[in-house]
């Protein structure tokens, strides 16, 4: 995920004139507003001399019990996993709007971006190399938790007659809550569609187009180059709405349709650069993983020792692939699938891939690269100095063996930045129609609304609105995680009953398109 905690939000143009004015006005305003919200969302647990997130130790704690629970599903689920994806137990006329794989490319891209990039290279500063090994733990443990609630997003959709789909936690919410009470289920559920709401429109959306401005003003000449006019941010962000409205008006299809095209290319691109530096320092493998185990058990010099480097890898791992915040449940519920936990198994790979597989190669390519500027980095932690941007630690680790990375890098955070904005615009989408209600009015209103954001993030900051609304995306974990807790026995009956038909053959039928063949199969 790519949130004001992953890279720090750079001013586009609003030092110049009367937007500077709006600027700091409005973050003047929400600065007192934020510390307060942010000082409750983020309440610290102390442990002796350590503090730490308290959503951090809830995300944690879910992974755990469920991971449990489903009997270590992440593990001995990914063979269906994979099946599933290749469409061996799909058929052409399964309810929803887009198959497995476009549903796995559509959540992926809300997750995969700069936190994986900037993240690891700030958790590398933070807590070292050890870290790396409580991230890879933390992504394992993410995958139950996103196997549950994506279960649950299918499980509880609504089919519109059009052939849309209304899922998510909006729909599997209501019903875990109905023990409490009407009232109470109404508003803890709208709790959570306020806050995907907000966190869609500022920290999904205005903070993507900032740092994808500030990024390519950068590798073009910074305020020097071509985009250093006072009316360039302007124009850039009026081209980025432009397109991000060509994929968005289309809808789940249309996103679906481009992420999975999008999502494989740049994080094959991504993927091959961080294989080419680890090949290149092949000699340095064995040292890189003496180095993150040593250092996951055994840290020198900084704070709080197994503990604290233990919690900065957690606390990065979670805020990188959002297992247990649910949104990305909302992205699986529009799968083509008669059987909800079928989308559970497939939603396994997001945390492999986000956290297990991109964060762990880009630590590798940092820690073997050797980049003068991660020590230093560390340095300035262990000296009391605030941790360095992190892209920039990622960014010299490459640059020590393709110079012209920083290029190319850029290209990704833009792609990684786009695919978020997209895949965000539907996220607030579905939190819209719970708010307000379904109709064509309303979605226009909405996507008029989100693209004028879309420009106001690249010519403003408002960071402290931003930072408002990442505290507000992980109100939606207190709530989400509770809901799912209190739906486990239904999820654990639907993945008994999946794997009882897979093992049966019950579910190869699916997969068969003619339906004499299947009448001719099932007689026999």
């Amino acid at each position: 995920m790519s949130t004001a905690r992953s890279v720090p939000l750079a001013p586009a143009s609003a030092e110049v004139g009367w937007l500077g004015s709006v600027d700091a006005t409005i973050n003047s305003f929400f600065e007192p507003i934020t510390a307060v919200f942010s000082g409750i969302v983020f309440f610290p647990i102390t442990v002796g001399a350590l503090s730490f997130p308290a959503v951090v130790a809830w995300l944690i704690v879910a992974g755990v019990v469920f991971t449990f629970y489903f009997g270590f599903i992440q593990f001995r689920g990914l063979k269906v996993a994979a099946e599933v994806i290749r469409g061996k137990f799909s058929s052409k006329d399964d309810p929803g709007e887009v198959p497995h794989f476009q549903a796995l490319t559509s959540a992926l891209s809300g997750t995969v971006g700069l936190g994986n990039i900037a993240g690891v290279g700030a958790a590398m500063a933070l807590g070292g190399p050890g870290a790396t090994f409580w991230m890879i733990l933390a992504g394992l443990l993410g995958m139950a938790s996103k196997f549950a609630e994506c279960t649950l997003g299918v499980k509880y959709r609504e089919v519109h007659e059009d052939g849309s789909i209304s899922g998510g936690p909006f729909k599997y919410l209501p019903v875990a809550f109905k023990r409490f009470g009407r009232w109470p289920a109404k508003i803890l559920t709208g709790t959570f569609a306020v806050a995907i709401l907000l966190f869609g429109v500022a920290g999904g959306n205005m903070f993507q187009a900032n740092q994808t401005f500030a990024q390519i003003q950068n590798v073009t000449g910074g305020d020097d180059g071509i985009l250093g006019s006072a009316g360039a941010a302007l124009l850039f962000g009026v081209v980025l709405a432009v397109l991000v409205a060509v994929v968005i008006l289309g809808g789940i299809k249309s996103i679906g349709a481009t992420t999975s095209k999008l999502v494989p290319a740049m994080a094959a691109v991504y993927i091959v650069a961080c294989l080419f530096v680890i090949i290149v320092n092949f000699e340095n493998v064995p040292a890189a993983f003496g180095a993150i185990i040593d250092g996951a058990f055994r840290p020198e010099g900084f704070a709080g020792g197994v503990v604290g480097v233990m919690i900065v890898g957690f606390q990065r791992a979670s805020f990188s692939n959002e297992a247990g915040v649910g949104s990305a449940a909302i992205a699986h519920s529009a799968v083509k699938t008669r059987r909800p936990v079928s989308e559970g198994f497939v939603a396994l790979f997001e945390p492999l891939m986000d956290t297990v597989l991109i964060c762990t190669m880009t630590a590798l390519a940092i820690i073997m690269a050797g980049a003068p500027s991660l020590q230093a980095g560390i340095q300035q932690v262990q000296g009391g100095g605030d941790a360095p941007d992190g892209v920039i630690l990622t960014s010299d680790a490459f640059a020590t063996v393709l110079p012209w990375f920083p290029v190319v890098l850029s290209i990704a955070v833009a792609l990684f930045a786009y695919s978020t904005l997209i895949t965000w615009s539907y996220y607030g989408l579905k939190s819209w129609e719970y708010l307000f209600g379904r109709g064509r009015r309303r979605e226009i209103a909405y996507k008029v609304i989100f693209l004028t954001f879309t420009v106001a993030g690249c010519v403003l900051s408002f960071s402290q609105v931003i930072s408002f609304t990442d505290a507000a995306l992980f109100v939606c974990a207190f709530v989400n995680l509770l809901g799912v807790y209190l739906l486990l026995p239904v999820i654990k009956r639907e993945m008994k009953e999946y794997l009882a038909d897979r093992k049966s053959g019950k579910l190869e039928m699916l997969g068969i398109e003619d339906e004499d063949i299947k009448e001719a199969a099932a007689s026999a």
